[in-house]
């Protein structure tokens, strides 16, 4: 628990106030060697130079691939990649990681209740809140697609943090709205942090993986995969009571949801 609220804290200085205390102490320890460097490259350099520090490159390794996003926009771009939908819609997930991924090799629709003023190839854009159908637009009614993402979004609903009006049952709304766009045969990929239940104001929700599977059925989407990333790990497992119940006792986890609509919500 200890460990648990220090990591928060120390995300709420360096993320929210820009006070990172451990990348001060990590960037002292790198200084003497990056020192030492400059003053031999100095000595046998002669042309113009200017000094730009970059402390922490040295100890890092060549890129990060086991975080949880850097999971969800390869896995779930392929799964689109592989299905070849007539139309993708997107909800919320990040421009620069997931969709870009898709934007790579077909077109993809974004809406989101922020604006994007950058025209992007491959991306068609409409702001909307996805809380408030009535915000999308004209055309995107019931069965608009056949294919929609939603990637580490609809924990975010509701919650203000993005200018998005606060309501308590936003995701829930924020759901069945998404569901209501997919056509019957079509599938909805959705990533959410699951494990205990509960609201982390206002950066996010926590879901028990058996929410989002009453809010799943309830809109005519039935489970395909269920594949969870934990510590850095893929893990993907049939979706049984006791695995269910075990992810919503832990802590946190990233649960990546491949459902296909049933029936018209």
């Amino acid at each position: 628990m200890i460990r648990r609220s220090l990591i928060r804290l120390q995300w709420v200085l360096d993320v929210q106030f820009g006070l990172a205390p451990d990348r001060l102490l990590r960037g002292l320890r790198h200084l003497p060697r990056f020192l030492r460097d400059w003053l031999r490259f100095r000595r046998a350099w002669s042309g113009p130079w200017r000094l730009m520090p970059c402390l922490h490159d040295r100890s890092a390794e060549g890129g990060d691939a086991r975080g949880e996003y850097f999971w969800q926009d390869l896995l779930i771009a392929r799964e689109i990649h592989a299905a070849g939908p007539e139309r993708h819609v997107d909800v919320g997930s990040r421009i620069d990681g997931f969709v870009a991924h898709v934007a790579s090799f077909r077109e993809i629709e974004v809406f989101d209740v922020r604006p994007v003023q950058v025209d992007v190839p491959g991306v068609v854009f409409w702001q909307a809140d996805l809380m408030r159908r009535d915000t999308l637009p004209g055309a995107a009614g019931e069965g608009y697609c056949d294919s929609l993402s939603c990637l580490h979004a609809l924990e975010h609903f509701g919650l203000g943090r993005y200018g998005d009006p606060l309501d308590p049952r936003g995701a829930e709304r924020g759901f069945g709205n998404m569901a209501s766009l997919v056509r019957p045969g079509g599938r909805f990929y959705l990533s959410v942090p699951i494990g205990r239940e509960r609201v982390e104001f206002n950066a996010n929700r926590v879901f028990a993986p058996g929410t989002i599977l009453a809010l799943a059925e309830a809109s005519g989407l039935a489970l395909e995969r269920l594949i969870v990333v934990h510590g850095g790990q893929v893990m993907r497992k049939t979706a049984t009571e006791a695995w269910l119940n075990h992810l919503a006792a832990l802590d946190y986890s990233l649960g990546m949801f491949v459902f296909v609509k049933t029936w018209r919500s």
